[in-house]
């Protein structure tokens, strides 16, 4: 689903400018849950943060090529919190993937209400939308998030990479026009999708993939993930377009490129079925974690090309 899960952290005061789009979207990209840590067993040490995958695996095109259009609507709850402000929450995501033909149009529309303890109460909308060549190479996004109807954040533009995995640039026209590198490595939301599936059903514990969804201005993220399953027989699911597939629960950590990010800025969680729907979803935005359980799920048919 990708970041997909972009796809929201209140730093203690909700009326303080929010930036949830950027992490929510995260589930749009990569938009896992099992929190047991894989480091803790007798496994290789993982990847440095920001290493370039050197290569983007055949494997990967393959799982590409195999994404699932579909909508999905799930039910956010709040889940728990760490001693912060924020005390409660809850609210709806639609998430839909739609086959363009040449490439993936996707749109994540949230709706999130938070509480703090003095009972005040926050409304967030985003809306965010692009369209990623099937190829991997180009990326179209537009994001708008609200607070209590206020514009709080925007971004706009087009990226393009040489190749999956490669070098690029992403050229903003929104919060102001401007010209950002991408490090080689680099991966759009779908084929980070497809990259961390491919890897998960060939039996990779650890990932560390730079990550562009077009959420925030700054570029692109480090995204490290840590697969703690993969079962190529899926237990028994509600629906049965998702019921004959592998899947596995995978855990994806997002740091900001900077020498000083020693901490994830986010982390999610969540069960990934092989055709990179999501469902089970834990969000963790530090000070407190938001639940989100799929209550919708079709599949789409593709456009006539």
């Amino acid at each position: 689903m990708g970041k997909w899960l972009s796809l929201a952290y209140l730093s203690g005061n909700p009326t303080e400018t929010p930036r949830m789009t950027r992490r929510l979207a995260a589930l749009a990209a990569a938009t896992l849950l099992s929190t047991a840590p894989l480091w803790a067993r007798a496994e290789p040490a993982p990847p440095p943060l920001g290493a370039p995958h050197a290569t983007v695996a055949p494997a990967a095109a393959q799982v590409a090529a195999g994404l699932a259009a579909h909508h999905a609507r799930y039910q956010l709850t709040f889940d728990s919190g760490r001693g912060g402000d924020i005390v409660g929450g809850s609210g709806s995501m639609n998430f839909d993937v739609i086959d363009a033909c040449d490439g993936w149009a996707v749109e994540q529309k949230l709706s999130m209400t938070i509480s703090n303890r003095d009972g005040q109460d926050v409304q967030m909308e985003t809306d965010y939308a692009t369209w990623e060549s099937k190829a991997g190479t180009r990326l179209r996004f537009r994001m708008r998030q609200t607070t209590d109807t206020a514009l709080t954040e925007a971004t706009a533009g087009e990226a393009t990479l040489d190749h999956p995995g490669g070098h690029g640039e992403v050229r903003y026209t929104q919060p102001k026009e401007e010209i950002t590198p991408l490090p080689a490595g680099t991966l759009f939301p779908m084929w980070h999708t497809a990259t961390i599936l491919s890897g998960a059903a060939a039996g990779k514990r650890f990932l560390g993939l730079p990550l562009f969804d077009g959420t925030a201005d700054g570029g692109a993220q480090d995204t490290f993930v840590t697969v703690t399953s993969w079962n190529t027989k899926s237990p028994s699911a509600r629906y049965p377009a998702l019921a004959k597939l592998a899947s596995g629960r995978v855990h994806i950590a997002f740091f900001d490129r900077k020498p000083s990010a020693l901490e994830p800025d986010y982390e999610v969680s969540m069960r990934y079925w092989e055709n990179g729907v999501a469902d089970e979803i834990r969000m963790d935005f530090g000070d407190f974690v938001m639940m989100a359980r799929l209550s919708e799920f079709k599949l789409q048919p593709p456009h006539h090309c």
